[in-house]
């Protein structure tokens, strides 16, 4: 291959390529009626500037130029040539700038560059394939200026329920999409409503004309589906429904994969509008990736996916799908690929069509910011949470010693002995001292009383929770596995039920274990029932799934992808204006130690995909092909010493027909040496083909896993205030805050210098301020009950902090000698005294009050609003007000 000569190049690569794109080829020659020819590829094109090597015919126009370089050649800079050509093309199709073709590609056979001519900005990139006649027929007369128009004009106001940032999100991606960039990613944090925006987006480009043909990709089923509802549910601004507008397809679905009060109805997409697209076709399609991957290159090229996957695609056959299938490609929840295989079908994946991609994801990863560039828009979980749109966590620390040191079994104790193939269990008692270090836990031994005191603990907040709340909270907990025999998911599924006593289908296990039946039935029944409130899961519900109503989530697993940590995290992080959620609870069982880790990695910071290793096969061909010797030689001693340690002696025994005794760690330690004293030989065993499928599935040693039950734990938990382990060391911060920005937070300064000025919005500013520095209210007022054990309004905890002489008020407190005040300063008649009652009410929660709320508020309205509050207290409306705003800042 590196002596391929060009025309060879050209015979054997380029040509094959064009022919499978529905091109036919032909030489030109004297008296070739080139208007005559459609879906033809015509060799040695001549051109004012020389001999093309193809020239693209649709319907006797060259729409386009093929420049060809041999194998060994990089083509991207070859559209240098192809430009030069494009502009000395004879009769063309039209002229922009100086081309007078409008699409040029660049090809070894192997690579293809494209580039369009005709925009003002000229972007080159690079394609799977080339394309067919058909799609340079469609591309050619698709006029995007009208599309241009829409979308510049149209206000995106039309669309309802739209927030202001995902307007400006909106807004960000068309503008992209019109500057000619064909890659970009969008961050957004885990539950502002990144699918219905999508809807938004999809529907207004598609009302645009500027694309027809929608592929919207997800990463589960149940995304898929939710997908399908979040279409169906969308209110167009003509008053239809999206559906009655523009089709909807999408994956074959089970029934299970919506819910029973849902309509089943999603409509299959035909394999043609896949294999052979039209330019009439204006649709949408929803699809995990999982199936795309399939469709594009078989199970074999597609994600592993083991019997019982929830998500497995099965029925999803291989298909020949040309790369104009799609015009443009939404993929939600764009960082999947934790590891470099799945990163790679991800790409592949993607870069197969030539269409717009746009990365939805909460959390960038390096794989994702290759694929997409940079984003194009952010909006954070602390953007998020100042403005309204979701909440915050408080933390809880249980500190087990368990879970950070691990199990020591003393001589004598009693244990229980599993055989993790089979199940079945032996009681036995430890013959001797045997020490498991944290990280075994789960894996290696268990220790039951250990889990249910941690269980217990939990189950103090949930009942605390539900005292302060009047409700119990819904719970999710992470368990390390859901093996069989050996479950930690079912060890606590059993643990919780005996300690909260509410039946079983109080507590549920949702997880992709075939022994859960209908897992997605139960999302939605954790989701939109009262029962279960409780779930133990291990990865299932990690990601992509929206539960609002849940505010306890439990890490009794370790954790250290920041990816996962935020997605895990962004479960809790919803709106539930339902049970008026405020926030949600954490917490971390391996004595906060996941918080320190995870304290300082921000929301967007970039997080490398887990490396695949190569095969012990694939190292043992890189030490006998010299590749990197040195570094390959001590991988396999390393994997070597490995399968000693693991290897029965019935494996020992079949290895003894190529080393001596079957010792492979003997054989390992001296393997430097006797590949430096006799290479040939020793790499003939290595690379013996029945050696080598003895080191991939020799018979692996017993394992045993232990049950400790005589195994104690002490377990108790602390509430942490933000970053400070204790609530005095919270308070002591803030009070250095208030003292420190008297002058420089407006919102303080009113509030210590100028109570005059003190309105709703200064106690709007005030608020956001103190939460945009760590000083949340109701973390404030948590702070204070434990601290002073007084409830507190927030005007009293910076008056406070500012000043210890400063008394700690309620609002009920603070009204009612703000309203006592205004009475001695006022005489009033009886129907304003009345008035005076709904006022104190009003500012009970807002202690604050304008003529604005007399227009706005239920407790006014309801009364006659502003209108009759000015019949009642004539001029002096204005006064009162002042009066009473600056006497509740002043008290």
């Amino acid at each position: 291959m590196p002596h391929e000569a060009e025309w060879l190049t050209r015979k054997k690569r380029i040509d094959s390529r064009l022919k499978q794109n529905g091109w036919r080829l032909i030489r030109f020659s004297a008296g070739l009626d080139l208007k005559a020819l459609d879906k033809y590829a015509v060799e040695e094109l001549p051109t004012g500037n020389g001999p093309a090597d193809y020239g693209l015919f649709v319907g006797g126009r060259c729409l386009g130029i093929v420049e060809a370089k041999k194998v060994t050649v990089n083509p991207q800079n070859v559209l240098e040539q192809a430009k030069r050509y494009a502009r000395g093309v004879f009769d063309a199709v039209g002229q922009w700038k100086d081309f007078r073709v409008p699409f040029l590609y660049a090809s070894n056979g192997t690579l293809i560059w494209h580039l369009d001519t005709r925009p003002d900005k000229l972007v080159s990139r690079q394609l799977s394939d080339f394309h067919t006649p058909d799609a340079l027929e469609s591309r050619f007369s698709h006029d995007t200026a009208a599309a241009r128009e829409y979308l510049l004009d149209t206000p995106t106001e039309q669309i309802g329920r739209l927030r202001p940032y995902q307007r400006d999100c909106i807004l960000a991606v068309e503008q992209a999409i019109l500057d000619g960039k064909h890659d970009m990613m969008v961050a957004m944090a885990t539950g502002t409503g990144k699918t219905y925006l999508t809807v938004a987006q999809i529907y207004r480009l598609l009302e645009s004309k500027l694309v027809r043909r929608i592929l919207f990709l997800v990463d589960r089923k149940a995304l898929a589906a939710q997908a399908v509802r979040e279409f169906n549910a969308f209110n167009t601004p003509k008053g239809n429904k999206f559906t009655q507008e523009y089709e909807l397809y999408s994956q074959r679905f089970q029934k299970d994969d919506f819910g029973d009060d849902a309509p089943f109805d999603p409509k299959v997409l035909p394999n043609q509008y896949l294999t052979a697209p039209k330019a009439a076709h204006t649709f949408v399609y929803v699809s995990t990736i999982q199936r795309m991957a399939r469709n594009l290159f078989g199970a074999e090229g597609s994600f592993p996916q083991p019997d019982g996957d929830p998500d497995i695609e099965d029925d999803a056959d291989r298909l020949d799908i040309p790369i104009h299938a799609f015009d443009l490609i939404i993929a939600d929840e764009c960082h999947r690929g934790y590891s470099a295989q799945e990163t790679s079908i991800w790409r592949n994946t993607l870069q197969h069509f030539d269409a717009v991609r746009v990365g939805l994801t909460a959390t960038p990863a390096a794989h994702t910011i290759a694929l997409f560039g940079e984003p194009v828009f952010r909006y954070g979980v602390e953007q998020a949470i100042r403005n309204g749109f979701l909440v915050d966590y408080d933390q809880v620390v249980i500190q087990s010693n368990v879970r950070l040191n691990g199990v020591f079994l003393k001589e004598g104790e009693q244990v229980g002995k599993i055989d993790p193939d089979k199940g079945g269990e032996v009681l036995d008692n430890v013959e001797d001292e045997r020490e498991f270090d944290a990280s075994a836990v789960e894996r290696q031994i268990t220790a039951p009383q250990s889990n249910r005191k941690i269980v217990e603990e939990i189950a103090k907040h949930a009942y605390e929770h539900e005292e302060e709340t009047g409700h119990f909270p819904k719970i999710l907990i992470f368990a390390v596995n859901d093996l069989p025999h050996t479950s930690h998911a079912d060890q606590l599924v059993r643990i919780c039920r005996d300690v909260f006593q509410q039946g079983d289908d109080f507590v549920q296990k949702i997880t992709g274990n075939p022994n859960v039946d209908r897992p997605l039935q139960r999302i939605r029944e954790f989701r939109n029932r009262p029962k279960p409130k409780v779930v133990v899961t291990v990865d299932m519900l990690s990601t992509g799934v929206d539960i609002p109503v849940l505010e306890f989530i439990v890490f009794l697993r370790p954790v250290k992808s920041r990816i996962l940590w935020e997605q895990m995290l962004g479960r809790g992080t919803r709106r539930c204006d339902d049970i008026n959620k405020a926030k949600f609870v954490v917490f971390d069982c391996f004595d906060g130690t996941l918080f320190r880790y995870f304290k300082d990695v921000s929301n967007f910071q970039i997080e490398e995909p887990r490396s695949n290793p190569l095969t012990i096969v694939e190292v043992i061909e890189n030490i006998w092909q010299n590749i990197d010797r040195k570094y390959h030689i001590n991988a396999l001693v390393k994997r070597l010493h490995r399968i000693d340690k693991s290897m029965s002696a019935e494996a020992r025994e079949d290895f003894s027909r190529w080393l001596p005794e079957g010792n492979v760690g003997k054989f390992a330690s001296g393997l430097s040496k006797q590949l430096r004293d006799n290479f040939d030989d020793t790499m003939k065993v290595l690379r013996n083909p029945e050696f080598q499928d003895l080191l991939l599935n020799y018979q692996r040693a017993k394992r045993t896993f232990w049950v400790g039950y005589d195994v104690k734990d002490q377990v108790s938990s602390r509430k942490l205030f933000g970053e400070w382990e204790k609530p005095e060391d919270y308070l002591e911060a803030f009070g250095k805050f208030v003292r420190d920005n008297v002058n420089q937070v407006e919102a303080i300064r009113i509030l210590m210098k100028r109570p005059q000025n003190w309105n709703p919005e200064a106690l709007s500013k005030l608020r956001t301020a103190l939460r945009e520095h760590g000083f949340g209210e109701e973390r404030l007022i948590k702070a204070h009950k434990t601290v002073y054990k007084a409830l507190a309004d927030v005007i009293s905890m910076v008056k406070h902090a500012a000043d210890q002489q400063e008394p700690l008020l309620t609002a009920e407190q603070r009204v009612t000698k703000a309203i006592e005040e205004l009475e001695a300063f006022y005489t009033f008649k009886p129907d304003q005294q009345k008035w005076l009652t709904f006022i104190a009410e009003h500012l009970k929660t807002n202690l604050s009050i304008s003529e604005e709320d007399l227009e706005s508020q239920p407790v006014f309205t309801d009364r006659g609003g502003l209108v009759r509050a000015r019949k009642l207290f004539g001029n002096d409306l204005r006064g009162v007000i002042d009066r009473l705003n600056y006497t509740l800042v002043a008290a």
